[in-house]
């Protein structure tokens, strides 16, 4: 009986002096965006926002997720939600039990997929596809990140990892690090992909630098370096079309 009023409690509607989805301008509201370019033009705190529904007084529902992601109030962006607990998720302020939830079970349906059997997993056969894979997620973060696409023979998705966070330069950026996942998981091929926070995609001399340093290093260890795609403000550069580095 208690697990039953709790759940007809959830089905509630919310306050309505709570910020909603529909509170938002038209051009600002995650569904409609979503609805009308897709679920990878969205941003980490906008597909968030859909799952939450409503913010608090004063803080609409975008903006909640956008506090749940950042590192001063919230659990670090996107990895550090993955790996909260249902009580460090219940104590950011105004997530409830229901809304936790909610965002736990997302996770786990996004985990559930990238282990799906190997013709299942997400296929790379250009730079559009590491766009609509990575870039609603990277090409609004406010600082680099470094991360690698592991692929296999028939350039399925293996996984992806997160390699730096910061200044992704030639003096930081190591190429065994780079390359240390696909040795360890024994993955053939490999795509970087790094943002640019200016919003400008146009490589530096030191991108092309350390593309051509990961791609000789992979030669040596039988890694194929597909290709390094730049992200920045919805759009992209990859340097194996531009024969920078490669």
């Amino acid at each position: 009986m208690v697990e039953e009023h709790r759940e007809r409690e959830d089905a509630v509607e919310p306050p309505a002096y709570t910020t909603m989805i529909r509170d938002l301008p038209q051009g600002e509201r995650p569904r409609e965006r979503l609805r009308d370019y897709g679920a990878a033009a969205l941003s980490n705190a906008e597909l968030i926002a859909i799952l939450l529904r409503t913010g608090l007084v004063g803080e609409s529902v975008l903006n909640m997720a956008t506090r749940l992601l950042s590192k001063k109030e919230g659990l670090d962006g996107l990895g550090g939600l993955g790996r909260a607990t249902f009580a460090e998720i219940c104590s950011i302020r105004g997530i409830s039990e229901a809304k936790a939830c909610q965002l736990l079970a997302a996770l786990e349906l996004g985990r559930r997929l990238v282990s799906l059997h190997p013709e299942d997993r997400p296929v790379i056969n250009s730079p559009e596809d590491v766009n609509n894979l990575v870039g609603a997620e990277m090409s609004l973060l406010d600082q680099e990140h470094l991360k690698v696409l592991r692929l296999d023979t028939k350039s399925r998705v293996n996984g992806v990892n997160d390699i730096y966070i910061g200044n992704v330069n030639a003096s930081i950026v190591r190429p065994a690090e780079v390359l240390r996942p696909a040795v360890r998981d024994n993955s053939p091929r490999i795509i970087v992909v790094h943002n640019h926070p200016s919003r400008d995609p146009t490589p530096s001399p030191e991108d092309v630098a350390i593309t051509r340093q990961i791609r000789e290093s992979g030669e040596l260890l039988g890694i194929e370096v597909l290709d390094h795609i730049i992200l920045a403000g919805g759009r992209y550069v990859s340097l194996k079309e531009c024969s920078l580095g490669f």
